[in-house]
């Protein structure tokens, strides 16, 4: 069954997907009906030709500019920089946010050989140029991790000449989380960035 093991394959390269999910995804796609399984097709084949990336975020965008970057509501004076298009969606559900974001779609990693130059950060250090002023700060919302460390801290040092406010997200201790099970670093980010009640 070469046509069955392919589709696992590639089932098998999507992130968080083990073998037996793969399996399962293929065998359901295998009984369904003709139509749901062209319904799945056309599905991703106009996610690969209609979506792009916001010729002002570089967030994902079936339009040329996205919702938030063309709603004249939004704080265009404040821009929140993460590192992928779901970050920004898991903001962007919070409702905490009314400002305008940058998706760098990756992260500085000389690990793994990516430079400044495998990110949208040219895209952004243009956007605020751009701007002459009119951004009053950065937000930057990278992971909590080495090379959220590492970005935040280049991008910091690149903007500081273009932006009058430049802050990192805070985070520390979850809600409903117990502090026996946090780690070191964890702990000291929280008492790090405490604020008065």
């Amino acid at each position: 069954m070469k046509s069955l093991d392919r589709v696992i394959a590639a089932f098998r390269r999507f992130p968080g997907v083990g073998p037996k999910q793969a399996e399962r995804f293929a065998m359901y796609l295998l009984r369904s009906s003709e139509p749901e399984t062209e319904e799945f097709m056309q599905a991703v084949k106009a996610l690969k030709t209609s979506v792009s990336q916001c010729g002002v975020c570089c967030d994902y965008s079936d339009t040329p500019v996205c919702p938030v970057c063309s709603d004249p509501n939004r704080d265009a004076s404040v821009i929140c920089v993460v590192q992928q298009p779901q970050d920004a969606a898991a903001i962007e559900k919070s409702g905490a946010f009314k400002g305008l974001y940058h998706v760098l779609h990756g992260a500085i990693s000389p690990m793994e050989g990516l430079g400044a130059g495998s990110i949208r950060l040219k895209e952004l250090l243009e956007r605020l140029e751009s701007s002459k002023g009119g951004v009053r700060e950065l937000i930057l919302a990278m992971d909590p991790d080495t090379e959220g460390e590492a970005t935040a801290m280049y991008i910091s040092g690149l903007a500081k000449e273009l932006v009058p406010r430049i802050t990192r997200i805070a985070y520390g201790v979850p809600l409903g989380g117990d502090l026996d099970y946090m780690d070191e670093v964890t702990l000291g980010h929280a008492l790090k960035g405490r604020t008065k009640i």
